[in-house]
């Protein structure tokens, strides 16, 4: 096993904890201002940690990546991610909120977390769980 191989893994492992807090702030039903903020804050960390997982996953399959965006699109056109569209919203929205803050921006993003990214980022942790290698 090389360093890289080592490497997604270790970036999963990651991953997993930023989402395990997202999926703890998404249990919210009606969160408050600074609950919310916290969920979007935790979705930040979630996806900055999943593009770079598909980036360096990908790297061990042999592409050069350098960018989220390119991370996503060589992700879906490899097959590793289905829904390509949904993963460069949640990219633009990751940018918007990381940026700057409005109220009323901030409650469209968390829809858009709770009905689209969380999901997108559920189904990014099955797929890696399922390329784990199994321990002897």
């Amino acid at each position: 096993m090389t360093a890289q191989d080592i490497r997604w893994q270790q970036r999963f492992a990651q991953f997993q904890k930023a989402f395990s807090l997202l999926q703890s702030a998404v249990a919210l039903e009606h969160p408050n201002v600074i609950e919310r903020a916290g969920l979007i804050q935790f979705f930040e960390m979630a996806f900055e940690l999943s593009w770079k997982l598909l980036k360096d996953y990908q790297t061990v399959q042999g592409f050069s990546i350098q960018s989220p965006r390119e991370a996503i699109k060589q992700a879906f056109q490899s097959g590793l991610i289905m829904q390509g569209h949904a993963w460069m919203d949640a990219l633009e929205d990751r940018n918007l909120t990381a940026n700057t803050y409005n109220e009323q921006t901030a409650e469209q993003v968390e829809q858009a977390i709770r009905q689209t990214y969380y999901p997108l980022l559920l189904d990014l942790q099955a797929i890696f769980f399922a390329r784990l290698e199994p321990t002897a």
